[in-house]
């Protein structure tokens, strides 16, 4: 018998595929694992960086390509490939709402997507303070919200938009009560002045609306006698006080004689004295030409103001003049000749410190 020997290394032949493969199988692996995490890096790392002004708006009837390329502009997204994906995915280009986006630093692709999909805009505080004119509140909503300034004073100049409120092109600031009130963006200036509205009733309590009963006033009236309060000094304590004086000239038949309604009227509120030549200024807000109340307020007055008139003691005073020390404080008189005392007293120390700055520039 023959024996036949195995060729020499024939072993050998048989092991090294079964090397090769598990290096190859290792490959392949530390590749699918390097894909995984490169793919979830892209979909849940820090992969968005934060605009400038940190927020990112999309305006009514955006479509799907124009937020896209604003968030690629932008420099929000690094691409749009992944964010084409995710989006599909979770049904975004579908479904594009508008409103005020906070894009944080290192945000997820994901969470970005998510949170344009679920319209988890960021809200809009609207801080209203002392306002003076309707295109006042229109440059301030303009500035906050989608609807520029043209479309809001259009809106406010509107007697049939105003009408279902019991309010004309007058009267309408009396709806803006001076708060901070929590909006979304993409309002409507008819949704906004709703809010104000609402809001605007809930301040009107039965205790307010008592109080205004007691001194005959109307709600609006009310108001648009605390605006001219507002215009006339910052001292609380002196509020009460001049909206007496005027609650008893229309009471007696004077004319309000408000020198703030002349700078209204002239919308001229960098008047620091009213001379007898502007008290014949042709204007219904003239309160020097015409008897009782303006049409409407002359500024939105803080609810301290509004308080201040509805709480104003019981006075026999007709006149009032500021202090001439300057203390931003009033002199109160029931009797013209007093009054006209109180009255020179202040213009000539008045006099004297325009007399003190003249000299200080020369």
């Amino acid at each position: 018998m023959i024996l036949l020997k195995a060729p020499l290394g024939a072993g050998v032949a048989h092991t090294l595929p079964m090397k090769n493969k598990r290096k190859y199988i290792g490959y392949i692996f530390t590749l699918l694992v390097l894909v995984i995490g490169y793919i979830g890096w892209i979909l849940f790392g820090p992969t968005i960086n934060e605009p400038e002004g940190k927020y990112f708006y999309i305006h009514t009837g955006s479509s799907y390509q124009s937020v896209k390329d604003s968030l690629l502009q932008k420099k929000i997204i690094p691409g749009t490939i992944w964010f084409d994906k995710v989006a599909k995915y979770l049904d975004f280009d579908k479904a594009i709402k508008p409103g005020k986006y906070r894009i944080n630093e290192g945000m997820s692709l994901i969470n970005l997507v998510r949170m344009l999909r679920s319209g988890n805009q960021s809200p809009v505080n609207l801080v209203i303070t002392k306002l003076r004119t309707k295109e006042d509140l229109a440059k301030k909503l303009g500035n906050n919200f989608e609807g520029d300034s043209i479309t809001v004073i259009k809106f406010l100049n509107n007697n049939d938009s105003l009408s279902k409120y019991n309010l004309d092109t007058n009267t309408v600031m009396t709806a803006v009560i001076p708060n901070t009130y929590t909006l979304t963006w993409n309002n409507t200036p008819s949704k906004i002045f709703k809010k104000l509205f609402i809001e605007q009733q809930k301040f009107w309590t039965e205790k307010r609306k008592a109080q205004a009963a007691a001194l005959h006033l109307s709600e609006k009236e009310i108001y648009t006698l605390a605006s001219i309060v507002e215009e006339e000094t910052n001292e609380e304590e002196d509020k009460g006080k001049i909206a007496s004086v005027y609650i008893n000239r229309m009471r007696t038949g004077m004319k309000l004689a408000a020198d703030p309604t002349v700078k209204f009227a002239m919308k001229d509120f960098g008047l620091k004295r009213i001379y007898f030549k502007h008290l014949s200024y042709p204007s219904p807000y003239n309160t020097y030409q015409n008897s009782g109340l303006p049409p409407g307020p002359i500024c939105t007055p803080s609810i301290k103001t509004i308080d201040a008139v509805l709480n104003a003691p019981a006075t026999n005073y007709l006149y009032f003049v500021a202090k001439p020390d300057f203390s931003g404080y009033s002199n109160f008189t029931s009797g013209y000749d007093e009054h006209m005392k109180f009255a020179k007293a202040y213009q000539q120390a008045l006099d004297s410190v325009i007399k003190l700055k003249q000299q200080n520039q020369n």
